[in-house]
């Protein structure tokens, strides 16, 4: 029988002509015609003010490090059910990393367990909207503000993702996405920085440019540009930023189809869910999904180890998702901290997410779905 893989990328529209055409205007380092194109794209469908195309989400938060100037003394709050990158892109900078837990029916982070984690020394405040869902947004913003503490908001699940109508990656001081191939939109490996805080909007053009004053330059400004602050190079290639736009004309046309696998998996496994309550998350059963993650609850490791086992045998390729990073070999050795999350040990033993791609058909979501029932019948 046929592997169903987790992911499968999909070339949907101009990308192939796109890259053929960055070449005819003999820039492929990036900042150069695709990538306006791109920014450009993002300022009118979201809003966005202030867009950095960068060559990973990673480096878009590693930038952050670098425009805040984070230094030993600084704390950041980060959820530790999350990609490393959420707090490495700090720790390498010099922020002390201290972790949050989870809310205990979604894996978001949890607003209570942000509050008692609020000391004097807190400096930002990073929230990750797991699966295109979106964290207490508006709580935590006003903490922030209340506070005087900085908000980043991690959008790499989350591109199209609204709360009250109004686009995640706006609340934020700062927000990354990420176009990583296993994303909705992608360019292989990509990211992007939108800085909504005014007063960072000038250092952060001289980081992105490696550190020196080049957009004064391209704009006139001075007669030669310098080093005038710590950088790095974080631009996108404009070949990469070609693909990319190209996926972004056909948006609309790709979160269509990822929404519509989403609800066709709930209506094959909703007569399961009725059994068993705490396979689908109640988020599933609203029009928020952006298409991003569909997964399941199981109710032990075990089980949902036997469930990825199963399927694997049965050629679907499903998967797990994040370790707890306060659990990691890095953390223990280096803070030297047993710390307890419940909620966040909790889903990372019990998640699995299921194939979700543009190409992925009605035919071969009920025989995921079809094998799902089988083992619960099977495991009951």
């Amino acid at each position: 029988m046929k592997l169903i893989p987790f992911n499968n990328p999909k070339i949907i529209g101009n990308e192939i002509q796109y890259i053929k055409k960055s070449f005819a205007y003999k820039q492929l380092s990036g900042d150069g015609y695709f990538s306006k194109k791109s920014t450009d794209f993002f300022k009118k469908k979201y809003g966005f003010k202030n867009c950095f195309l960068t060559s990973s989400c990673t480096d878009a938060l590693e930038m952050i490090s670098v425009i805040v100037n984070f230094n030993k003394y600084d704390e950041i709050i980060v959820p530790s059910y999350s990609f490393v990158s959420c707090a490495n892109a700090f720790e390498t900078h010099g922020a002390k990393i201290i972790f949050a837990d989870v809310e205990n029916n979604f894996p978001n982070i949890s607003y209570d367990s942000i509050k008692n984690n609020i000391s004097e020394k807190t400096r930002a405040i990073l929230v990750v909207h797991y699966a295109g869902f979106s964290c207490e947004i508006d709580k935590i913003k006003k903490l922030c503000i209340a506070k005087n503490i900085l908000l980043i908001e991690d959008c790499a699940h989350s591109i199209d993702s609204k709360y009250k109508n109004k686009f995640l990656g706006s609340f934020g001081d700062f927000s990354t996405f990420s176009f990583h191939d296993t994303k909705n939109i992608t360019c292989g490996e990509g990211g992007l920085l939108v800085v909504n805080n005014n007063k960072y909007l000038k250092k952060a053009s001289f980081v992105y440019h490696k550190g020196t004053n080049r957009s004064d330059f391209n704009k006139k400004f001075v007669t030669k540009y310098q080093w005038v602050e710590m950088g790095a190079s974080y631009v996108m290639s404009e070949i990469s930023a070609a693909f990319l736009f190209a996926q972004l004309e056909k948006i609309d046309k790709i979160q269509k189809k990822r929404v519509s696998i989403v609800n066709q998996y709930i209506l094959e496994l909703e007569p399961l869910f009725l059994i068993r309550n705490y396979l689908l998350t109640s988020k599933f059963n609203s029009e928020l999904s952006n298409g991003h993650i569909f997964f399941l609850t199981c109710k032990s490791k075990s089980e949902r180890n036997k469930l990825l086992e199963f399927l694997s045998l049965n050629n679907v390729h499903a998967t797990f998702h994040y370790l707890p990073l306060h659990k990691s070999k890095y953390f223990e050795r280096n803070y030297k901290k047993n710390i307890k999350l419940v909620n966040s040990e909790s889903f990372s033993n019990r998640i699995i997410r299921l194939p979700i791609f543009y190409d992925l058909s009605i035919k071969e979501i009920k025989r995921i779905c079809y094998l799902i029932h089988s083992f619960f019948v099977k495991y009951p």
